[in-house]
């Protein structure tokens, strides 16, 4: 019974931890005008450049639905655009504009040390184990 006790509050550790980040991510993404999903969308054009929309969606984990959602919101605050693939008429990709690269420019750092700041009180020893362990258990996970 105890093995059971130990992988329930496993569960619980995990689902907490979890949720303290999501809010502080969220909170930090809220100083800056932007939601969590915003943000990650925002994210990833700027260091990854060009995306097919529907790539997006399975990236970032949201539904195809909300990606067009998002999109749109970040095409009124002039910080991506909508451009149709020159290949394929049916992929549309999204694009970082300048405006949205300038202020990438300027937030990035700071969700960077954001991120340095939730997990300060590991190494990078301690961090890539962390990381080898929920993968497994991920991944075991969608089997079971």
């Amino acid at each position: 019974m105890e093995s059971a006790n130990t992988k329930l509050n496993a569960v619980a550790v995990i689902l907490r931890a979890s949720q303290a980040i999501q809010e502080a991510i969220k909170n930090h993404a809220a100083t800056h005008g932007l939601n969590p999903t915003e943000f990650a969308v925002l994210e990833l054009l700027y260091n990854e450049g060009d995306q097919p929309i529907q790539i997006i969606s399975k990236k970032i984990l949201i539904s195809s639905g909300s990606i067009t959602y998002v999109i749109d919101k970040l095409e009124e605050k002039k910080y991506a655009i909508r451009k149709a693939c020159p290949n394929d008429r049916r992929v549309t990709f999204a694009t970082i504009t300048n405006h949205g690269k300038t202020f990438m420019d300027q937030v990035s750092p700071q969700h960077e040390k954001k991120i340095e700041n939730i997990f300060e009180q590991l190494d990078d020893e301690e961090i890539n184990k962390m990381i080898d362990l929920l993968k497994r258990v991920g991944r075991h996970a969608e089997k079971v």
